[in-house]
């Protein structure tokens, strides 16, 4: 039998940027009925970098090469966080989220070559483009986060990227349990 666990590639988000993003989702979600958003633990707060799903026990030393092979070719790089938003919009929010600024087109480079190797090593290309975001809560009442308070603001705090993880996420009643199988660093300093 070959097993299976759940998987993605996350950046990790300093704990100053976890308790700024808690402190913003509540300060967001005062108006909104209680869960009409299911918003993130700030254990589980990240940036996605690529969502690989049921993968094979036996793909890990692979996937574990080919995101060390990648994050020694980038050097350390800065992000901050920049404003908040939802997809689709915020005028029918399903995703509520904290955007990025900095070295955006180094991140969206590095993540080019991540989705490229996972391509070859057996997933299907994302079809759709990575759009850089902190994913904070996941509407599940429409009418109900419509109270969401869009005139928070969101301080530009800066995320120093030093490493890419390989995160098992496990589906649990009382919500995902991350852990990291895999740290990648970055490797070129200067």
């Amino acid at each position: 039998m070959n097993q299976k666990i759940r998987l993605f590639i996350a950046i990790e988000l300093p704990e100053a940027v976890k308790n700024l993003l808690t402190e913003t989702a509540v300060c967001l979600s005062k108006n909104v009925p209680d869960r009409a958003v299911r918003w993130v633990n700030r254990a589980q707060m990240h940036l996605t970098l690529r969502f690989l799903g049921d993968t094979a026990v036996t793909q890990l030393p692979s996937l574990q090469d080919s995101l060390n092979e990648i994050a020694a070719q980038h050097s350390p790089f800065q992000l901050r966080l920049n404003g908040l938003g939802a997809f689709p919009n915020r005028k029918r929010p399903r995703v509520v989220w904290a955007g990025l600024a900095g070295d955006v087109a180094v991140l969206q480079a590095m993540q080019a070559e991540l989705e490229d190797r996972v391509v070859s090593l057996g997933w299907v290309r994302e079809e759709r483009p990575f759009s850089p975001h902190i994913t904070l809560g996941r509407v599940k009442d429409a009418s109900g986060a419509q109270a969401l308070d869009w005139s928070v603001g969101l301080a530009n705090l800066a995320v120093t990227v030093t490493a890419v993880q390989l995160v098992q996420s496990e589906l649990r009643p009382s919500g995902p349990v991350y852990t990291v199988r895999h740290v990648a660093n970055l490797g070129r300093r200067g």
